[in-house]
C-alpha cells in the first residue's frame, strides 16, 4: 500500500515555488551535471541518487554524475551546493534530515537548506521500522512489546545522535511512556551489524536497510513510522494502526537547486525530472525498498516546510545534540 501521493508516470509537473511554475522549458546543458549526495556511497541516499541520476541524464542529454560529499549530517555537501554557481550544473540531493533536523543540530553552521534551496521534485519515501531481536525480545506485537519494555531494562540502537532513526525512537518512547538506554552507532551498517550480533534489544532503521533482515527472520518488525504501510513490508502495521495516532514520520528524498538559479533553468531541470517518472524508475526504487513519492505542484513547498518544522520540533523536544 503506497502513500496517497505516490506517483505513476505522467502525473503533472512538480515544482517547488511560484518562480518555477509551468512555462516553456528552453535551457539545455552542454556539459555533464553533478548531483551532490551528502552521504557516503552504498547507503540508501546514495542508491536513490544514482537511480534518479541515470534517467535524468538521458532526459537532459548530458550525464548526471553523482558526487558524494559526506560529513556533518549532510551539511558539508549542502554547503558545497550552496556555494556553487547557480548555472544549472549543480543539483543537491536533499533529505528530510538536511531540511528538518540539521538546523537544530548545527544551528551555527551558516547552512540553511530551506532558505537557500528550491525543490525540483520529490523522489521517494522510506519508513523507519521498529524491529526487535527475537533472541532478546519475546513480544510479537507493539502492545506486548511496550509491556515487556516496562517490565525490564532495554537497550536500543540508532544510526547516530540526531538521526531520523534516533528521533523516531525518541517519539516512540515518549508516546509509549517507557525508558530505554540509547546506543548511537555511526551509520546504518554498524547498527545493523550490532542488531545481528544481538547487542541491542531493538532499533529503528529504514525499510531500505532492514527489509532483507526482516525477510530472513533475523529481525522481527513491529511497526513502521509512516502514515501508510510500506510497500516492501505490507504485513507490518503502522504506529498509527498500533495505537499511536499522532506518530507519522516519513523520510523523503528530493532534488533541489539554489534559489538564485535563473527560473528558466530551474524549470527545465524540473521538467526533465518529471519526465523520469516512469514505471521503470519506480520499479528500481521499489526494488531498493523505497516508495516513489509525488507531491502535487501546489503542495510541495508547504510539504517541505511542514516536514522541516515537524522534525525540528521533535529534535527540540528531545533535546538532542550531535555526537
Amino acid at each position: 500500500m503506497l502513500h496517497r501521493r505516490t506517483t505513476l508516470a505522467g502525473l503533472g509537473t512538480l515544482l517547488a515555488a511560484p518562480a518555477l511554475h509551468a512555462q516553456p522549458a528552453e535551457w539545455r546543458p552542454d556539459r555533464p551535471l553533478r548531483l551532490i549526495v551528502t552521504y557516503p556511497p552504498g547507503g540508501v541516499t546514495d542508491i536513490v541518487g544514482r537511480i534518479v541520476a541515470e534517467p535524468l541524464g538521458r532526459e537532459l542529454g548530458q550525464p548526471v554524475v553523482v558526487e558524494n560529499r559526506a560529513g556533518a549530517g549532510g551539511n558539508i555537501g549542502t554547503g558545497a551546493a550552496a556555494q556553487a554557481e547557480p548555472d544549472g550544473y549543480t543539483i543537491l540531493f536533499g533529505t528530510t534530515a538536511m531540511f528538518g533536523v540539521n538546523p537544530i543540530l548545527y544551528a551555527n553552521s551558516g547552512v540553511d537548506a530551506v532558505r537557500d534551496f528550491a525543490c525540483l521534485g520529490t523522489i521517494g519515501e522510506v519508513a523507519n521500522i521498529l524491529s526487535v531481536i527475537p533472541a532478546r525480545v519475546q513480544a510479537k506485537d507493539l502492545r506486548s512489546f511496550i509491556a515487556e519494555a516496562k517490565a525490564r531494562p532495554m537497550i536500543y540502537g540508532s544510526v547516530g545522535n540526531g538521526s531520523s532513526s534516533h528521533l523516531s525512537a525518541a517519539v516512540f518512547l515518549k508516546e509509549a511512556g517507557i525508558d530505554a538506554t540509547h546506543v548511537p552507532y555511526r551509520g546504518s551498517s554498524p547498527l545493523v551489524a550490532a542488531m545481528l550480533a544481538g547487542e541491542v534489544d531493538f532499533g529503528f532503521d529504514t525499510t531500505a536497510t532492514s527489509t532483507a533482515h526482516i525477510q530472513s527472520g533475523a529481525f522481527r518488525p513491529l511497526a513502521v513510522t509512516t502514515a501508510r504501510r510500506a510497500s516492501a513490508l505490507p504485513q507490518v502495521p503502522t504506529l498509527k494502526e498500533s495505537g499511536m495516532p499522532d506518530v507519522e514520520l516519513g523520510i523523503w528524498f528530493g532534488l533541489f537547486v539554489s534559489r538564485k538559479m535563473p527560473p528558466a533553468i530551474a524549470r527545465s531541470l524540473a521538467a526533465a525530472l518529471e519526465r523520469t517518472r516512469m514505471p521503470q524508475t519506480e520499479q528500481r526504487l521499489q526494488s531498493a525498498f523505497v516508495d516513489p513519492l509525488y507531491i502535487p505542484q501546489p503542495e510541495v513547498d508547504g510539504y517541505i516546510r511542514a516536514s522541516a518544522l515537524r522534525w525540528q520540533g521533535i529534535a527540540k523536544d528531545a533535546r538532542i545534540s550531535v555526537d
